[in-house]
């Protein structure tokens, strides 16, 4: 099943052509990016949502495509022990906002959504690997993901671990294989971004300073290594890849790692509003984990109205990367930024 993409996009077809220590700030690749907004966005902008763009629409119909994608990929096959476990998980639901966010990046840089659809996929894949094993008793300990039982309560803890291991390798074996008609060095420097997101220097690193972190008091400088890691590496990687699959510039790809960074920080510290703020059914998952585990969070260190400034400071200088390009083009990550600062789950 093809993305079908708004009318207002399609009849646009040009193409446009380092570890923990005590000075955690200095040694995250990340936290050295500073991103300053090219254009001023009031909190006010940040919270309305985009004129003339259906969202829920595009969102819906991603999401679609995206499960359609998915089931097709990883098929119920011999040991049916493992694939049911990984598909279990993998096709739970879900916002899709990582492969939502590698779609709209191609299709920004006037590439082939048919073409991303592959590492648009390959993200939920490594996502929904994080998610397994986030949630194991040795980890964060939880009981329901996305509304119901976790995989290790459904699977048993050796499952859950394997299955989220094969998601991890099959997504760059699916990537490789079954993407056609991209430069296989396009398709290189997608590997090495999606590997780097989701190993030592991206999401494992930013779990492991997690996991050192708790029943401690650390700073924000620590606590932003553990967000841009932990969460923001893997939406940078859906949106560096989207644009590198699509066939942008060196510069664009990187307005586009700015704009990514942005929204990924701004995604964790609304989670960790969420978590204090909601109640397990709006979240699907279990309320309060934060608390319970004694971790420091933003509204921890800032409290919750502070916090709240702050991603919608991130969201407005995510948004400000956007100047430039065609506005309908834009619309979907305008919007996705927006979404990130206002989503109640």
């Amino acid at each position: 099943m093809l993305l079908r993409q708004p009318s207002n996009l399609r009849c646009l077809s040009a193409r446009q052509s380092s570890r923990h220590g005590p000075a955690v700030a200095s040694l995250s690749r990340r936290s050295q990016v500073v991103v300053r907004a090219a254009a001023p966005v009031t909190a006010e902008e940040v919270t309305q949502k985009p004129e003339s763009f259906d969202f829920a629409s595009y969102m819906a119909d991603t999401a679609k495509s995206v499960q359609a994608a998915l089931d097709k990929a990883v098929p119920l096959k011999y040991p049916e022990s493992l694939n049911e476990g990984m598909r279990y998980s993998l096709l739970a639901g879900g916002k899709r906002v990582r492969p939502a966010l590698c779609l709209a990046a191609c299709q920004l840089v006037g590439g082939d959504l048919e073409q991303a659809m592959p590492t648009a996929c390959a993200m939920e894949m490594i996502h929904t690997m994080s998610l397994i094993h986030d949630d194991l008793p040795a980890m964060d300990n939880d009981d329901f993901r996305r509304g119901r039982p976790t995989n290790h309560k459904v699977y048993g803890e050796n499952m859950a671990i394997l299955s989220g291991d094969a998601l991890l390798a099959y997504s760059f074996e699916h990537i490789c294989r079954d993407t056609k008609g991209v430069p296989a060095e396009r398709l290189v420097r997608v590997v090495v971004e999606l590997a780097r997101a989701s190993g030592a220097d991206g999401l494992v690193g930013g779990q492991v300073v997690d996991i050192q972190s708790e029943d401690k008091e650390v700073g924000l400088d620590v606590l932003k290594y553990i967000h841009e890691h932990k969460t923001a590496a893997l939406l940078e990687a859906a949106v560096v890849c989207g644009a590198i699959v699509g066939g942008a510039d060196d510069a664009t790809v990187e307005k586009l790692r700015r704009y990514a960074l942005n929204i990924g920080l701004a995604f964790q510290v609304i989670d960790d509003i969420l978590d204090i703020t909601q109640s397990t059914e709006v979240l699907g998952k279990t309320a309060a984990k934060d608390l319970a585990s004694n971790k420091t969070t933003y509204p921890k260190l800032l409290g919750i109205e502070k916090s709240k400034q702050v991603a919608e400071q991130l969201i407005a200088e995510a948004i400000a990367q956007l100047d430039g390009f065609e506005p309908s083009r834009a619309a979907p990550l305008v919007a996705l930024a927006k979404y990130i600062g206002y989503r109640q789950n």
